[in-house]
């Protein structure tokens, strides 16, 4: 991927936060991972195909997914199931606002939400993915990037 191709990804994810929330989020410093996957409590997952193939998923743990949650679902309490929800959408989200710098061959699935450990998400050996850190209010999560 190119640092420019990087970038969006980041401004995208710091705009959701900051449209949703009103306050905006902070990107770290971007690395590579390409063998075992950065997962937090909650994960979802978004399949990408048309001229770019590969995955987006971004992942985020309780505390974080609650405070999203009472802001954007005016809730006083949240459910697991609640919290799944939101971690599909906000990679949904995300996902979806790339469509507007990637053109329309940028495919999306629907979101595919884990609770856990996600063992089931394999990392390919012949693509770099990209680990973006996000935080937010004192919450560290992760948009993870793999593309061809």
């Amino acid at each position: 991927m190119e640092s420019n191709e990087i970038t969006e990804f980041v401004d995208t994810t710091i705009t959701f936060f900051t449209e949703i929330s009103g306050e905006p989020a902070k990107c770290g410093i971007p690395f590579v991972k390409n063998n075992d996957p950065v997962v937090l409590q909650f994960t979802g997952l978004i399949g990408i195909t048309g001229k770019r193939k590969g995955s987006i998923y971004y992942t985020a743990g309780k505390d974080q997914l609650e405070a999203l949650a009472k802001i954007m679902l005016d809730l006083t309490e949240v459910s697991n199931e609640d919290m799944k929800d939101l971690v599909g959408e906000v990679a949904n989200t995300v996902s979806g606002n790339l469509r507007q710098s990637f053109g329309s061959d940028f495919q999306i699935s629907v979101p595919v939400v884990v609770e856990g450990p996600a063992k089931d998400i394999k990392m390919p050996k012949d693509i770099d993915t990209y680990v973006l850190p996000i935080n937010w209010r004192d919450f560290e999560s992760f948009l993870v990037v793999c593309l061809e």
